[in-house]
């Protein structure tokens, strides 16, 4: 140890839980959540004040965006180039952000998830609605701290003359916690505010009104409105997000699935990959081929299906197994005071529109002071117009400008500033008309003072000034919703998606099977010749032909004592002479097995159904067995044992009764019993 140097003992557990601590408040306030007011993490928000440092404004040519990196970088922010530029590239991107903050020219990504280009090759400036985020900063409206060095001061937060955090929304990891705050709309959510500002009373559900749901920059479908009530009241909500599609039919009849919008922050080219990948493993059939048409003008995802496919199933299992349908999990969480803090909407906009006001307050107290200060000094000049003789004798017979100041002073009761201000007038402004022009001015700025002394004395005028410039903002900048809203989406499944109509089913006795609409058979008039009603292989024949609904469920028996089940829409449909569909390729059926019997069950909810219904099922042997329906309640997909079948036994028959029926079985040698 050298001399002077003295070694302090300290507990290491304790010194781990303050750094721990100075760290995680570290992570909190200077990286990973954004301010309530502007909405804005430090680095968005240096990104911003460096690019105004440099003038790149919206009216301003581009500037190379290392220049800007390097400005940013170097005043304001020291840590890695990397973190400032894919920062700047992500407030340009306008599948990213709802209203983007910078304007960028050259290759900055895309929604397949390409990385932009380096920083030395594209260019940037502000967009004109990120100049709204800045505006009056110079009036003294908000804190300024000193930057890393101390060589500057940076903003601690803007002066955010739009709601940015509600606008764009937010997303970070921080120690411990976590933000995921979602986009809407600017017009809703000015109308919101205004509303707010109106009645600070108002509910949430009065708000809901004016601000309907969050809106994505990539469009979608947002499925039901209960995520969206729980995330406005409390911070937390699962909001889930569909993309935009729609089933079209081809000259020859020929359907295809077509995606226009697929969900926020879903990487489209991954989606499309991982679609192929789950057709391929046949998790998804009825798919034949996949591309991507997606061009300047707009996304297009087309799935091309197969004859036999039924549309708006294949589109269900899109949304059920790909990320065309994803959950957007709400998580408010934003600094108050330096505090994270969870918010719902009407707090969000609370918490802004106190922003704002002391922004506004702030504002006319800075103009004021600079009127004040000008009204002061065209007093002196006035006065000495008024006196212009005395002035000039005076003037002319000083020997020094310092003596020439203090004798204005003493002479005409005049401040050091209005002294300094005639000495500095120059001759034309001793004419007749410029005295005019200085009454005029001088007039006009006391009415200005006035007015700003009666806004810092009256809350309601503020308030209404408040409400003007959120309307401003709305004229300016003011769009239609991207994300179209279901309230009852999340109640939608599969079978809501299909009509419920009667289908005429037809099994073969090798097993093929199809569905055919009603409409396909004309009613038989009198002496009528019919028409053909299935065509199958020589060896084959129609063995079960009935009527069923779309929505009921075939339960199938094999021959070895298997029950599998089968919605009737998801049998293929067909025209009357197709041969259908083998049903080994709807069901898991092994190969050494067949279906003996099928059920037609209309409802497998129904308590009551279900508990006053049997299955009856005997097999060549004589053993019989009686299960009620609700045991078949539970769908599997692989099936389930509904009877024990010996290796000499096969399953022969199975009806479906209410309990009420007389049941007969008779064997080839013409004996017989009943069970009633």
């Amino acid at each position: 140890m050298a001399d002077g140097e003295k070694i302090i003992k300290i507990n290491i557990e304790e010194e781990m839980k303050s750094a721990y601590i100075d760290y995680s408040m570290s992570v909190i306030v200077s990286r990973a959540l954004p301010d309530v007011r502007d909405g804005l993490k430090p680095v968005h928000r240096r990104v911003l004040y460096g690019m105004q440092d440099l003038g790149v404004y919206s009216n301003k040519p581009y500037k190379k965006s290392a220049r800007i990196v390097g400005e940013v970088l170097g005043k304001y922010h020291p840590h890695g180039d990397s973190s400032v530029y894919d920062t700047m590239v992500r407030m340009a991107q306008d599948w990213s952000l709802r209203y983007p903050l910078v304007d960028g020219q050259g290759n900055y990504g895309s929604v397949d998830g390409d990385s932009p280009a380096a920083m030395r090759y594209t260019e940037a400036r502000l967009k004109k609605i990120a100049e709204e985020m800045l505006l009056d900063i110079d009036k003294n409206t908000v804190d300024f701290s000193p930057n890393f060095d101390d060589s500057l001061n940076e903003p601690t937060v803007l002066p955010a003359k739009i709601p940015n955090l509600l606008l764009n929304g937010a997303s970070g990891i921080a120690v411990g916690m976590a933000t995921n705050m979602p986009p809407h709309n600017l017009s809703e959510i000015i109308d919101g505010t205004v509303a707010y500002i109106s009645n600070k009373a108002i509910s949430i559900a009065e708000l809901c009104q004016h601000i309907k749901a969050p809106d994505f920059p990539t469009g979608g479908t947002i499925y039901g409105f209960s995520g969206v009530k729980q995330a406005f009241e409390t911070g937390r909500g699962r909001i889930v997000l569909r993309g935009k599609a729609e089933i079209t039919q081809n000259a020859k009849g020929k359907e295809s699935i077509i995606v226009t919008e697929i969900p926020f922050m879903v990487n489209k080219a991954d989606m499309i990959r991982k679609t192929a990948d789950l057709v391929n493993d046949k998790k998804i059939e009825g798919i034949s081929d996949l591309r991507d048409e997606s061009d300047r003008d707009g996304m297009r995802i087309v799935y091309e299906l197969k004859r036999d496919a039924i549309s708006n199933v294949v589109l269900n299992n899109l949304f059920k197994y790909t990320a065309l349908q994803t959950a957007f999990n709400v998580n408010n969480i934003a600094l108050v005071k330096g505090r994270p803090q969870m918010l719902n909407l009407k707090e969000m906009i609370g918490h802004y529109v106190d922003h704002r006001h002391e922004v506004l307050v702030r504002k006319i107290k800075y103009e004021l002071e600079q009127a004040e200060k000008r009204a002061h000094i065209l007093e002196g000049l006035l006065i000495a117009l008024d006196h212009l003789d005395e002035v000039i004798a005076l003037i002319r017979k000083s020997r020094t400008p310092e003596d020439a100041k203090n004798g204005l002073m003493s002479s005409f009761e005049l401040s050091e500033e209005q002294a300094k201000a005639i000495l500095d007038m120059r001759l034309q402004k001793l004419t007749g008309l410029e005295r005019e022009k200085l009454k005029k001015e001088y007039d006009e700025l006391m009415q200005t003072i006035e007015y700003y002394r009666d806004v810092l004395s009256n809350e309601t005028l503020r308030m209404d000034i408040l409400k003007d410039e959120m309307l401003e903002i709305k004229e300016k900048y003011g769009d239609g919703r991207k994300t179209d809203i279901i309230h009852s989406g999340e109640d939608i499944s599969m079978e809501d998606m299909i009509a419920d109509e009667p289908m005429v089913i037809t099994i073969s006795h090798l097993g093929y099977i199809k569905r055919t609409s009603v409409s396909e058979y004309r009613t038989q008039g009198r002496g009528g010749r019919g028409s053909k009603g299935s065509s199958t292989r020589a060896e084959d024949f129609v063995e079960y032909m009935f009527v069923a609904s779309t929505h009921n469920y075939l339960l199938l028996f094999t021959e070895k004592g298997k029950c599998y089940w089968l919605k009737v829409y998801q049998i293929p449909e067909g025209t009357k002479t197709s041969k259908g569909r083998a049903i080994q390729n709807l069901i898991s059926l092994p190969a050494d097995d067949n279906i003996k019997a099928f059920i037609n069950v209309t409802d497998l909810k129904d308590d009551e159904y279900l508990d006053n219904n049997f299955i009856v099922m005997c097999t060549r042997k004589g053993i019989i067995k009686k299960t009620t329906l609700k045991a078949y309640s539970n769908v599997r997909a692989n099936g389930i044992n509904a009877i024990g079948i010996k290796d000499d036994d096969s399953l022969l028959e199975v009806k479906l009764t209410n309990g009420n029926c007389n049941i007969v079985i008779a064997n080839k040698g013409g004996r017989a019993i009943r069970f009633p």
